[in-house]
């Protein structure tokens, strides 16, 4: 059997994070502050299900260690910033009990004004090593793990914007990249998303052009989780009506017609001094739980009862994360899980 992306809800050995650093995108001391007690809250959460192993900046780890409390793991590396999801290496195993790992090339999304990436390059190959991982294989695809989701079953989900965007990955056509992402994941069919949330692109705050991971997701086979804006004000009331038609008339690799389960936006629209981009889509699946953004909005509640009804097998908690999203991503954007095997 050959390698392949395990889908998120399978179980996990643990799970890989990195720690906030003073960099463009927290360059204040009080919001470094707050990023990494956001950043720590998450980590905790997820211990109470499974191992977590935090990369940190030389020096940094004894600090870290103080927020992150009893249990969490960390390690020294240089960083540039905390993404993991996009930082780090995308797991595959065989069925053999043999780990594998994807290093994508990472330009910092595109290589927008604001990121650095010198250092962050690196981290996949590091932390595939740390994991264990027997290959690694090196694409020359510029993309990252948030760019990305699978139902485990030969089926992804992609945005045109990201892998065929000029920023990354210039000259590409649709099959060349797809032809790349089947050949490092084990996938046979693809959907293409034609773009992602507003806010995930200039002039709005740290974006990365237009991740998967905030606008739908697999929540198993044949069922896809979509972020809804409700409200016709917000741009994204389009931009989610379009994406959600586009999912209905979709099958997967199997010949399935996809179930898509809306989940709608918070009722703020604007954060930061534009439009919010606050999405329930960006959760994180971990043994036995459900990490669930939260905003301290009324639909939190609402959002949770839908994962509850997807997962009723496993514990939602809600964590804060809106410090998150300030720096440009959510709780899946700084989770990396590593597959038992």
């Amino acid at each position: 059997m050959t390698f392949r992306m395990p889908p998120e809800w399978a179980p996990h050995e643990r799970t890989w994070m990195a720690w906030p650093g003073t960099n463009p995108t927290f360059d204040d001391p009080g919001q470094l502050a707050e990023a990494r007690g956001a950043w720590a809250a998450v980590a905790r959460t997820i211990r109470r299900f499974e191992p977590v192993t935090v990369v940190c900046g030389p020096g940094q780890s004894a600090d870290a260690r103080e927020l992150l409390g009893d249990g969490v793991d960390t390690v020294e590396r240089e960083l540039d910033d905390a993404w993991m999801r996009d930082i780090g290496p995308t797991f595959l195993t065989n069925g053999r009990g043999e780990l594998a790992a994807v290093d994508w090339t990472f330009n910092g999304w595109g290589a927008q004004h604001w990121a650095r990436w010198e250092h962050d390059a690196k981290i996949a190959a590091y932390v595939a090593d740390l994991a264990g991982a027997t290959t690694t294989y090196t694409s020359p695809l510029v993309n990252e793990g948030g760019a990305i989701h699978v139902d485990g079953e030969g089926t992804v989900l992609l945005t045109e914007t990201v892998q065929l965007g000029p920023e990354r990955n210039p000259g590409w056509t649709k099959a060349e990249a797809e032809a790349e992402i089947h050949a490092r994941l084990g996938t046979r069919k693809a959907i293409w998303l034609p773009r992602g949330l507003t806010a995930d692109y200039p002039p709005y705050g740290y974006g990365t052009l237009g991740h998967v991971d905030i606008v739908a997701a697999f929540a198993r086979p044949g069922v896809v989780v979509a972020h809804h804006q409700p409200d016709p004000a917000h741009p994204d009331h389009e931009v989610t009506r379009e994406v959600i038609g586009l999912l209905r008339t979709q099958t997967d690799a199997r010949g399935r017609p996809l179930e898509v389960v809306e989940v709608p936006a918070p009722t703020v629209l604007e954060a930061d001094g534009h439009w919010a981009d606050y999405s329930y889509i960006n959760h994180y699946l971990c043994n036995g739980g459900v990490v669930l953004c939260a905003f301290d909005d009324p639909r939190d509640e609402t959002a949770a009862a839908v994962f509850r009804r997807l997962f009723p097998g496993r514990t939602v908690t809600l964590v804060d994360a809106r410090t998150i999203f300030a720096g440009g991503g959510g709780i899946h954007c700084i989770t990396q899980q590593q597959p038992r095997i």
